[in-house]
């Protein structure tokens, strides 16, 4: 651009002396520093403010931080709270259970023969000594006829060797003395003396054939007496397996099942951890699913005092009275038993124990101030567990824990209504 026309330029270029200036007027003094000292304020001044601006919004931020922290710091937090108790004297224990007759026998033939009659059927009841069913076996009868004349013959052999043995004691005696005096010879007295002693003997073989044969004659008896079938005890049939002419065999011929349900033997096995205060006398329910309205009490009868090797139980029996027969062997029910406690325990809600790599703990509040504390848990019993050690009656520990709350921690535990609220 050319420039030679531009007054303005061409005194900035080649500036005159001051007398040369138009009136020939010296220049304003410091007029040009002025001017760069405003354009230098004015670009130093939008830098100054953001400089101020970043700085109070980094002071608010900190401040921000700090205030938060120190909330964090004092943050007490409400938290629910339940009291740690003694466990019950008792402890109660349900397990399954089987109901079965107090007295139950099955009946088998005694002697060989068939059925002549029978008397009872399924479901019949019995009493004691009842005929259930009557056996005929001719056979016997002749037996019995064979042995009683055995029996005569044998006694009619001893009274023959008696005599015998009566004349060789006679004998003896009288052929001693004339030995003694000369006038029978030596040989002759101990033949008599030798033939005495054989009749003794003679007497003694038949007084044995004659008890063998009593002792025939009695079991032979006995078999005609078994020949009637009778009840053991007082009871109900449930079985029959015979019919009249049936043909039975002694000792293998199943004939009845008999059982005696006026009382019922209820068997459970009890756990181990309870089994230690399992004895006679104890309590118990038994209900059947069936009978929902019903609840039979019984006690612990008898116990098994040694537990099963494969299972940890220990066989418990129980008798319930059943007069009106409401109850039958062989149903499926459950027996709760309460069991006198031997051992002191304490109950915990299950809500406030919580796990971490070095067991069971539990939040105690003591003095609203927080203690972590293990615990050895006996038995989980759903929402509650059974704690041996690491509380004490009357502690408060706190319900479902916070995930970062650590030893020592401030807490405000919250009333028993506000829980009920919750």
């Amino acid at each position: 651009m050319n420039d030679v026309g531009d007054p303005f330029l061409r005194e900035q270029r080649d500036p005159a002396p001051a007398t040369d200036r138009p009136g020939g007027a010296p220049p304003i003094a410091g007029k040009k520093p002025r001017r760069r000292w405003l354009l230098g304020l004015a670009a130093f001044l939008p830098l100054v403010g953001g400089l101020a601006f970043g700085a109070s919004r980094h002071y608010a931020n900190l401040r921000d931080v700090m205030t938060t922290a120190q909330e964090q710091r004092d943050f007490v937090p409400d938290v629910r709270v339940a009291q740690v108790r003694g466990s019950d004297s008792t402890i109660t224990v349900t397990q399954p259970a089987t109901t079965l007759a107090f007295e139950a026998a099955n009946i088998f033939a005694r002697t060989s023969g068939y059925i002549e009659v029978r008397k009872v059927d399924i479901g019949d009841r019995v009493k004691a000594g009842d005929l259930l069913a009557e056996i005929t076996a001719p056979e016997l009868d002749h037996q019995i006829a064979q042995a009683q004349a055995t029996l005569a013959q044998n006694r009619a052999t001893l009274q023959q060797t008696q005599a015998s043995h009566d004349l060789a004691r006679v004998t003896n005696d009288r052929d001693d003395r004339l030995v003694k005096q000369g006038w029978v010879t030596m040989q002759q007295g101990d033949t008599d003396r030798l033939t005495l002693q054989a009749q003794q003997a003679a007497l003694s073989v038949a007084q044995s054939n004659i008890a063998a044969q009593e002792a025939a004659i009695r079991v032979l008896g006995q078999q005609k007496a078994y020949q009637r079938v009778v009840a053991p005890f007082d009871g109900v049939v449930t079985q029959r397996n015979i019919d009249n002419g049936s043909l039975v065999q002694a000792g293998t011929t199943f004939m009845f099942n008999l059982m005696h349900s006026d009382v019922i033997r209820v068997q459970v096995n009890v756990p181990q951890d309870a089994a230690f205060g399992v004895a006679p006398g104890v309590d118990a329910l038994v209900r059947i699913p069936e009978l929902p309205a019903q609840v039979f009490h019984g006690k612990v009868t008898r116990i098994a005092s040694a537990l099963a090797p494969g299972t940890r139980t220990l066989l418990t029996e129980i008798d319930i009275p059943n007069p009106n027969g409401v109850l039958s062997p062989g149903i499926y029910c459950t027996v709760e038993l309460h069991i006198p406690r031997k051992a002191p325990s304490l109950i915990v809600p299950a809500d406030a124990v919580f796990a971490s790599g070095s067991g069971l703990h539990v939040a105690v509040v003591k003095d609203d101030a927080v203690q972590i504390r293990t615990v050895a848990v006996a038995r989980d019993l759903g929402t509650e567990v059974e704690v041996r050690e690491g509380v004490a009656p009357g502690d408060t520990v706190i319900l479902n824990p916070m995930v970062n709350l650590a030893d020592g921690s401030k807490v405000r535990p919250k009333t028993a209504v506000a829980q009920n609220k919750n």
